[in-house]
């Protein structure tokens, strides 16, 4: 049923979030939360979860020629060895090249659109990956592990609230401890008692969100908490703890 739908059904790119900048420098690619195996079309309600940030970042970085996208996956599920949410997130790259030329992306994702970001990382034309609340698969000794050298040469950030009831936190800190090892230029924030929508800090969680790609994409210097992130050796760079009340002085 699935290779079914792959063959019936094509990913997409959404509009651009606002007026599209008059030279595009930079965009930055949605990707929504999904499924572990399905073949049913993507949920509305997992697009409409990343809209606030995609209008916040096309706000923000217009003025530097930002272009937005939320990625329209064909379908929900990852399914299995298929990895069809990470495909849908390079082929997402591709378009974006194509509408825009020689630009910089930066892979923006949530929950199972997480896993895709860092999956699809590796493409040429990414230079950094936010990985919000992913979805990583169990430790597996009969399984290879989730893979991380496709990250050398890029920023990444992961964020992970500590009450997450849907995704394991500990796999993320595990993941960014491997990826850590190949590449210095990633960090990880803890976002504490917080869970898996990180509601409770949605503010902070915004703010280093366009803190982080404002900088990966544009060069603009990262809030302090981010610096000492990239700089701090593990554990520290990897469990840092987002401050309440982040963002909301730290540029002034």
């Amino acid at each position: 049923m699935v290779q079914q739908a792959t063959a019936a059904r094509r990913a997409r790119l959404g509009r651009v979030f606002g007026p599209v900048p008059t030279a595009v420098s930079g965009v930055a690619l949605l990707l929504p939360a999904g499924d572990e195996v399905s073949g049913r079309k993507p949920s509305p309600l997992a697009v409409a979860s990343v809209r606030a940030l995609g209008r916040r970042l096309a706000r923000v970085g217009r003025a530097q020629g930002l272009a937005v996208h939320v990625v329209h996956y064909r379908y929900r599920g990852w399914n299995g060895s298929e990895a069809h949410l990470a495909r849908d997130a390079a082929w997402a790259v591709d378009e974006a090249v194509r509408l825009y030329g020689d630009v910089s992306v930066c892979l923006v994702g949530r929950d199972m659109g997480a896993r895709a970001a860092l999956h699809a990382g590796g493409h040429e034309a990414v230079n950094s990956v936010l990985a919000i609340a992913p979805w990583l698969p169990e430790d597996d000794v009969a399984a290879a592990p989730e893979p991380v050298k496709q990250l050398v040469g890029r920023q990444v950030l992961i964020v992970h609230g500590t009450n997450d009831e849907r995704t394991d936190p500990e796999l993320s800190f595990r993941l960014a401890a491997r990826a850590k090892k190949a590449n210095r230029e990633v960090c990880r924030f803890e976002v504490h008692s917080d869970r898996h929508r990180l509601r409770q800090h949605r503010a902070e969680v915004a703010a280093l969100s366009e803190d982080f790609v404002m900088g990966a994409l544009f060069g603009r210097a990262f809030s302090r908490p981010l610096r000492d992130a990239f700089a701090a050796p593990p554990p520290l760079g990897l469990r840092m703890p987002l401050a309440a009340g982040f963002g909301g002085s730290w540029r002034r």
